[in-house]
C-alpha cells in the first residue's frame, strides 16, 4: 500500500448530530474514490463503517469507526463518529486526533441541538472545522433554514462555498469558490459543469465577494493584494482559507446529498487541496512542557487515541503517528509505564476490515495488535524517558449504577469484562464502594448504559444487574449523653467482669477541653472514613487498670464501623471514661471492650443521633433560556444555590446537591434542556439529613435488617 507524506495526508472526523448522514457520506467517498465498487446502506447494514453488531439492532453508529480512502495523491484518513452525546467518548478521541473536523447537518433540521452539543466539544478543541449540509435533495430541505441556524451557532465566521438550487428539475449546486455550476442527473454521480445561470450571477458573486474578504482577512499580505486588485485568484483563495480554518475563525460551508452521491467528489477535492494537513498543524506540547513537531525526520512518537477487543482478533490498538515514522517490528516505550513493546505488525482499517503495511509516517493514523501495556492516552516513544502527549480528558459520568453479575458464581467474570470494557471507553467509570461493598459504573446516559450491558452479554457473555447505589451515610450525635455498662459472665472457673462509665459529646475541632472530670489521657484517632474520635481517660482512684482502656476504645471504634441507626460509621465524637469496676481474677480485655462498646451504644441512642449526608458541589452549564426550569428541578432535589453567572448564551450555576438526590438528575435534566446542559461534580462534605428523610432511611433499614 501507498506510503504518503505528511503534506499528503488529511485526517477528518465526521462528527453530527443523529441522523446527520456521517456514516452514508464516508461510505459515498469510498465508492466514489473507487475503493469500493458497491455502496452500502445503513438501513441494508451493509456499510464499512457500521460494521457491528449492536449497530445493526439500533440502526445507527455507537463507535468511532476509522476509514481511509484515496483521492487526486491524497490520502484521507476519515473517522466516522456517532451521533449522539451518550458516546462522547468516541466523539473525543476523534477530535482529538483529527486535522479537521468535518460537521454534517442534516437539510431538513439545520444545526439542531445535537449539532450544538457537539460543537462545543469541536470549539473547546479549536480544530480547524468545515461544515457540510447533507440531504439537499430532500423534499423536507430546508437550505435557507440550516444556513441561518448555523451561524446563529457558530456566528458569521460560517462563510458559504457553495449553495443548491433546482435547474430544469435537475439538482445543481452552485460554487461561489470555483464560480462553477454542477449539474447531478437523477442518480447522482460525476456532474455537468455549467456556467453559473444568469438569475444566479448576482447572489453567486456577492458570495464570492464575501468568501474572498473572508479570505484575505486571514494575512496581512493577502490583505494588500486584496485591496490593491479587488478580488483573489483561485490560489490566494485557498491560502486564505486555509489559514482562517487553521486559526478556527473561517468555517467554510458546502453541501451534498451522500445518498446521491450529489457534491461528495467537490468535498473530496477541498478537503485535498485546501483543508489543513497534519503536517500544517503546531506542534504538539507534551505534558513535560516539550513541542513535538510534526516531521519525518523527528524521533518516533504515537499517541494512542482507542482500543477495540474484538474476540477474534482480541484488543487492536489506534494510534497517531505524531513524529517520525514506524515500520512493523519496531520497538517502543510506554513513556507511562516504561515498558517496552514491539509492534509486530501495521495495519490500516477500514471497519473491520485489516490492510498490512510495512511503515506509517507522520500524520497518518494506523492500528496494531497483541500490545501488553498499552491503554488509550497511552504516548509510545523511541525512549521511556521521552515526553508524554497530553491525554483526552472524558466527562464525569452522568449515570451511576450499582452492578452485580445475576449469577453470584460470575461475580469474577463480570468484574475482568468491566475492566475490559473500560479500557475501551474511558467514559466508562469503574469504582469499589469499601462502605457499601458495591461496583460502582458510570455511563454517559441509559443509552450508553444499554450499550454497556448488551456488550456484556454478547461479547463477553456474562448477565449483570443494575442498581441505584447505596449511599455512604454517616452519623453523629447532637448532644451529651452518657451511659455505663456492666458485662458479666460466668461459666466455671475464671469469668469475665468489666464495668465501664463514660460520657460522650459532639466533637468540632478547636472545642475547648471538657470540664469537670480529671484528664489522665487524651488520644485523637482520625477515623479512615474522615471525622474523628477523641477519647479522653478519666479514670481516677484506679478502679480501672490502664491497660484495659485500649480495649475500651477498640470496643468503641467496633460500634462506631457500624451505627446503630443504619449501619453506617459514626464520626465526630469524644468520649470521656470516668468511672468503673473491674475485678482482680475475672476482668480482661474482652471483658472492657464488650463493656466499652455497649456502654457507648447506649449513649450514642440517648444523644440524639443524627444521620449526615455525602453533600457535592454542582457546577452546571444551561442555555439561559432554560435556566428556570433548572433552578426549579434542583431546588426540588434539595439544592442550595449559590450563584449564577454569564457566559455567552448560557449560565453557569453554582449549588449544593445531595448525592442521593443524583441518581435520576442526568435523564430529568436532558430532558428539561432537550441534552443541552452539562454539569461536573465535586465532593464537598457531609451534612444533616433532614428529620423526615431520616425517619424513613431508619424505617428503611430495619424492614432490610429484619
Amino acid at each position: 500500500m501507498k506510503v504518503f507524506d505528511n503534506k499528503h495526508i488529511k485526517n477528518v472526523a465526521f462528527v453530527g448530530t443523529h441522523r446527520a448522514g456521517k456514516t452514508t457520506l464516508s461510505e459515498t467517498m469510498l465508492f466514489e474514490a473507487g475503493l469500493i465498487n458497491r455502496r452500502g446502506t445503513v438501513e441494508q447494514q451493509n456499510t464499512i463503517s457500521d460494521y457491528h453488531e449492536f449497530e445493526h439492532q439500533r440502526g445507527a453508529s455507537v463507535f468511532a469507526t476509522p476509514l481511509h480512502t484515496e483521492w487526486r495523491n491524497y490520502k484521507i484518513n476519515i473517522i466516522d463518529t456517532p451521533g449522539l452525546d451518550d458516546f462522547i467518548g468516541e466523539i473525543m478521541s476523534s477530535i482529538r486526533v483529527a486535522d479537521t473536523i468535518v460537521t454534517v447537518i442534516n437539510a431538513k433540521h439545520g444545526a439542531d441541538i445535537g449539532t450544538e452539543i457537539i460543537w462545543n466539544y469541536v470549539d473547546k478543541y479549536h480544530k480547524p472545522t468545515l461544515f457540510v449540509i447533507n440531504k439537499i435533495d430532500s423534499e423536507k430541505a430546508n437550505f435557507e433554514m440550516s444556513v441561518n441556524s448555523l451561524k446563529e451557532l457558530v456566528g458569521n465566521n460560517a462563510v458559504l462555498v457553495q449553495y443548491p438550487i433546482k435547474l430544469d428539475g435537475a439538482q445543481c449546486i452552485i460554487d461561489v469558490l470555483k464560480m462553477k455550476c454542477y449539474k447531478f442527473g437523477p442518480e447522482g454521480g460525476k456532474p455537468e459543469k455549467l456556467p453559473i445561470p444568469e438569475d444566479q450571477m448576482e447572489y453567486a458573486t456577492m458570495l464570492h465577494n464575501e468568501l474572498v474578504e473572508k479570505a484575505a482577512e486571514n494575512d496581512e499580505e493577502l490583505m494588500e493584494l486584496y485591496f490593491e486588485k479587488g478580488t483573489l485568484n483561485e490560489e490566494e483563495l485557498r491560502k486564505g482559507i486555509k489559514l482562517g480554518m487553521l486559526n478556527h475563525d473561517f468555517f467554510p460551508v458546502f453541501c451534498v446529498s451522500a445518498l446521491k452521491d450529489m457534491g461528495t467528489g467537490r468535498l473530496m477535492g477541498f478537503i485535498d487541496n485546501i483543508a489543513p494537513a497534519a503536517g500544517d498543524l503546531k506542534p504538539e506540547q507534551t505534558i513535560e512542557g516539550e513541542l513535538i513537531k510534526p516531521e519525518i525526520d523527528g524521533d518516533t512518537s504515537l499517541f494512542v487515541f482507542k482500543n477495540v477487543y474484538q474476540p477474534n482478533l482480541g484488543q487492536i490498538t489506534f494510534f497517531k503517528v505524531m513524529s517520525g515514522e514506524v515500520k512493523a517490528n519496531d520497538k517502543l516505550f510506554n513513556t507511562r509505564t516504561g515498558e517496552a513493546e514491539t509492534l509486530n505488525q501495521l495495519y490500516i482499517m477500514d471497519g473491520k476490515q485489516k490492510h498490512s503495511v510495512e511503515k506509517l509516517t507522520v500524520g497518518d493514523i494506523g492500528a496494531t495488535t497483541k500490545l501488553k501495556y498499552t491503554e488509550t492516552n497511552d504516548t509510545l516513544a523511541q525512549t521511556a524517558e521521552a515526553g508524554t502527549f497530553k491525554p483526552i480528558k472524558y466527562p464525569q459520568p452522568r449515570l451511576v449504577k450499582a452492578v452485580f453479575a445475576e449469577n453470584s458464581s460470575e461475580e469474577e467474570k463480570l468484574s475482568d469484562a468491566l475492566r475490559r470494557i473500560h479500557s475501551q471507553d474511558l467514559t466508562v467509570d469503574l469504582s469499589y464502594n469499601n462502605e457499601t461493598h458495591q461496583t460502582l459504573v458510570g455511563t454517559q446516559g441509559e443509552l450508553h448504559l444499554s450499550t454497556l450491558n448488551w456488550l456484556l452479554e454478547h461479547v463477553y457473555e456474562v448477565k449483570a444487574r443494575f442498581e441505584s447505589p447505596k449511599i455512604s451515610y454517616r452519623e453523629t450525635i447532637q448532644r451529651s449523653a452518657t451511659a455505663n455498662y456492666r458485662h458479666k459472665k460466668q461459666s466455671g472457673g475464671s469469668g469475665q467482669f468489666g464495668q465501664v462509665h463514660l460520657k460522650i459529646e459532639p466533637y468540632y475541632e478547636g472545642m475547648p477541653e471538657p470540664e469537670g472530670f480529671s484528664l489522665r489521657g487524651k488520644e485523637v484517632v482520625d477515623l479512615p472514613w474522615d471525622g474523628k474520635l477523641v477519647f479522653y481517660n478519666c479514670i481516677v482512684g484506679g478502679v480501672i487498670d490502664q491497660r484495659y482502656l485500649p480495649s475500651i476504645m477498640k470496643g468503641i471504634l467496633e460500634v462506631m464501623e457500624s451505627g446503630p441507626l443504619t449501619d453506617s460509621y459514626i464520626r465526630d465524637v469524644r468520649v470521656m471514661v470516668y468511672d468503673g469496676k473491674m475485678h482482680q481474677v475475672d476482668s480482661n480485655d474482652i471483658s472492657f471492650k464488650i463493656a466499652g462498646a455497649n456502654a457507648f451504644k447506649e449513649a450514642f441512642l440517648n444523644a440524639n443521633p443524627k444521620l449526615l449526608e455525602p453533600i457535592e458541589q454542582m457546577v452546571l452549564r444551561a442555555p439561559e433560556q432554560m435556566i428556570g426550569g433548572v433552578m426549579t428541578e434542583l431546588q426540588s432535589r434539595r439544592a442550595i444555590i449559590q450563584g449564577v453567572e454569564t457566559e455567552a448564551h448560557y449560565q453557569i450555576l453554582r449549588c449544593t446537591i445531595p448525592s442521593a438526590e443524583l441518581s435520576d438528575f442526568s435523564s430529568q435534566l436532558r430532558s428539561i434542556t432537550q441534552g443541552r446542559a452539562t454539569y461536573t461534580t465535586k465532593f464537598e462534605g457531609y451534612k444533616a439529613v433532614p428529620t423526615h428523610i431520616q425517619k424513613e432511611l431508619i424505617k428503611q433499614h430495619e424492614l432490610i435488617t429484619t
